[in-house]
């Protein structure tokens, strides 16, 4: 058990980085104060890209100028000197004096064979000795069979042990897939369960750069098309320097096109493949040499709407820019959500993440950050994964959530929309969509099924079958049917649809269990070190003492569906029994209701929000209450109040609202802003299938 652990790998290209991560991720939500440790950057702390990503995703108690040991130049120049004393006392001088500001310290090892001659195979296990850290070792899979994987552990193995070096866990990475059940077979048969094992599978995209990391590499020139659309994946690369007709029975999805400047049939040949839906679709296209096209092509590029690829201009020749282009490394970059998705998804199903954390000693945190929140979302939805629908998928926004999604294999998915349309757009956003299901509501068998299904549920109603028919062509009518037939355990709608269009089938054949009478609405609140409820923000507009009360207790249900302790207060603009009318009546007839209903329940008011919130304002107004100082679930008076007081809450603090999230429905539909970002629909989504999962007991 350790309360730092120190990473090590002893080859090139072991993806250290990836391991990094994913273990950050994990103590992210289990340690307050966490650190990171570079003990030989390759860089100054400001330039050093591991410290970079960890920071930006990661509220870490170091400054980055205390992350680092010592730099690769200054390793080399003292131990071309003899002064290897030297550079193990200034790496664990660093490290203690970061180990002070830390409850848990992660330390990253340095990569050996960048930094000199002079350093042996096992500098980087006598670093980890000197700090006294039990370690991690990462072992590089690449390209090696079972033999040399096993050599290699073992060689490794030996290492660790010789020097006295507590070794907690061996990740070996990058292995190949056709060999990779084997090999994890043979190293477990010799280290038992005395060493945690784990073999994740090399996944080639990972290392692939983007088409922005090229275009910054090579200083390139802006020339025509997108600007914005540069975190594509370059999977390859193609010169054209043959005829169109012979150059296109060489494309590829996903290559970055090299062409002099003066080939403007290579540019419309390109433009056109990507057109056509019989020929794959590049990523960009560099015109090399230095060359612009006539003023004509120019101009006719101009014209064009929505030019599908990015088109960039480098100085040099086409040979020197191939060369240039093919040796940038694809890397894990604070912006590029999706290949840090990709990689934690990649972690987490590989990993045995539970086995792992028994290994170190962590201190339990008593905060809960929003990143620490949104990681136990995600892993509470992969318990038991469900079947989500998104409606809007015209949606860039949707199309992108769908894919993070995917990559953290959270939830099953439907989006709903033409195929491939929506692949075709999916793909031009640099978008791998693999694994999502496309209905369309215009085109699919299901539609009659549904319109008979409504025509039934609703005919008392006064609605007819032309009219159910028409209504099934509404994709949120579509998917909310798909949700009420159990083709889908819940839908998530609402970034480019009001709330009504996106509730009102759910209000329609949805409905509610006999036992709850108002559907109502919380927000969670993200907060820097804690998550709080409030609702009803988005619903009701004057709910009556009755559905107050209602709205508490489904509130606190809710809280307590997703690790909130429900401590519930009754909101109003007197606290205890310091004021009278009738305002202040209804919240405290609310707050009988609901004790009446859960007499389990912590739950008091009417109470001011100071009151609820701070302690010493809480002993001063309300003193003997329970709930004053130390509420977590806040319930407004109406809804004129709450959504003003969410809102204000959100933009003065910086907290994080998710939501509104729809509770006392048979089944869960939730609601998006229009404003929503990516992020806002990854957590709804996970916050949907964790309600399906639970749906029951609504």
């Amino acid at each position: 058990m350790a309360e730092s652990l120190y990473i090590a790998s002893l080859e090139p290209n072991s993806g250290k980085l990836l391991i990094t991560l994913g273990i950050m991720e994990v103590l992210s939500r289990r340690v307050e104060r966490l650190g990171f440790f570079h003990a030989i950057s390759p860089t100054s702390a400001a330039e050093d890209s591991h410290i970079k990503l960890l920071s930006s995703r990661f509220s870490l108690s170091l400054q980055p100028e205390e992350m680092i040991g010592v730099t690769h130049e200054q390793a080399k120049t003292w131990i071309a000197a003899g002064q290897e004393k030297r550079l193990f006392r200034e790496i664990v001088t660093k490290f203690r004096e970061a180990e002070e500001k830390c409850d848990f310290l992660l330390c990253e090892g340095p990569d050996i064979t960048h930094l000199s001659e002079a350093f042996d195979y096992t500098t980087s296990v006598r670093i980890a000795r000197e700090l006294g850290c039990p370690a991690l070792y990462v072992a590089s899979g690449y390209q090696a069979t079972i033999a040399e994987l096993f050599e290699t552990v073992k060689v490794a193995e030996k290492s660790f042990r010789r020097l006295q070096t507590p070794l907690l866990a061996i990740l070996v990475n990058r292995v190949d897939l056709d060999i990779i059940d084997e090999a994890e077979a043979e190293l477990r048969k010799v280290f038992g369960n005395d060493v945690a094992i784990d073999l994740l599978p090399e996944v080639e995209c990972l290392g692939h750069p983007t088409m922005e990391e090229i275009v910054q590499e090579l200083q390139a020139e802006w020339f025509s098309g997108s600007q914005e659309n540069l975190k594509c994946d370059v999977a390859g690369f193609k010169v054209a320097a043959m005829g169109p007709a012979n150059f296109l029975d060489y494309l590829e999805k996903g290559d970055l096109i090299i062409t002099p400047g003066d080939r403007p049939d290579i540019i419309f040949t390109t433009l056109a493949a990507i057109a056509s839906k019989n020929y794959p679709s590049p990523v960009g296209m560099l015109l090399s040499g230095n060359l612009t096209p006539a003023p004509s092509i120019v101009r006719l590029l101009e014209g064009l709407d929505d030019l599908a690829i990015p088109i960039y201009r480098v100085a040099g020749d086409t040979y020197r820019t191939v060369m240039q282009a093919s040796a940038v490394q694809g890397r894990l970059r604070p912006e590029n959500e999706r290949k840090i998705a990709m990689a934690l998804g990649m972690f987490e199903s590989n990993v045995d993440i539970a086995a792992l954390g028994e290994k170190f000693r962590v201190t339990p945190s008593t905060t809960l950050s929003p990143l620490m929140f949104e990681y136990s979302l995600f892993q509470r939805a992969r318990q038991e994964r469900k079947h989500i629908v998104l409606p809007e998928g015209d949606d860039d926004r949707i199309l992108q959530a769908a894919e993070l999604l995917r990559l953290r294999d959270v939830v099953e998915l439907t989006i709903l929309g033409e195929e491939k349309k929506l692949r075709s757009r999916a793909a031009s956003l640099g978008l791998t969509l693999d694994g999502v299901n496309f209905i369309d509501p215009q085109t699919s068998s299901l539609r009659d099924e549904f319109a008979e299904t409504f025509f039934e549920l609703r005919k008392d109603k006064g609605v007819t079958l032309d009219n159910a028919r028409d209504a099934m062509t509404d994709f949120s009518y579509f998917g909310t049917m798909m949700v009420y037939k159990n083709m889908a355990d819940g839908m998530v709608s609402g970034a480019s649809h009001t709330t009504a269009h996106t509730i009102r089938p759910a209000f329609q054949f949805i409905r509610t269990p006999p036992d709850v009478m108002v559907v109502s609405s919380v927000f969670l609140m993200c907060f820097d070190t804690r998550v709080l409820v409030y609702g009803d923000c988005a619903i009701n507009p004057n709910p009556n003492p009755e559905q107050l009360a209602e709205i508490a207790i489904s509130s606190a249900r809710t809280a307590q569906m997703f690790g909130v302790e429900p401590i519930v207060a009754m909101l109003s603009y007197s606290s205890g029994v310091s004021g009278a009318g009738a305002a202040v009546e209804q919240v405290r007839r609310a707050v009988e209701i609901a004790k009446k209903r859960r007499p389990d329940l912590k739950i008091d008011g009417p109470i001011q929000y100071d009151a609820t919130i701070d302690a010493t304002v809480a002993r001063k107004k309300m003193p003997d209450s329970e709930v004053a100082g130390r509420a977590t679930v806040f319930i407004f008076p109406d809804l004129n109040t709450g959504n003003n007081t969410y809102k204000a809450v959100q933009r003065a603090s910086g907290a994080v609202a998710i939501g509104p999230v729809l509770q006392g429905l048979n089944k869960p539909v939730n609601d998006l802003s229009r404003g929503c970002l990516v992020a806002d629909i990854v957590n709804t989504v996970a916050i949907t299938a964790i309600q399906a999962q639970n749906w029951k007991e609504v």
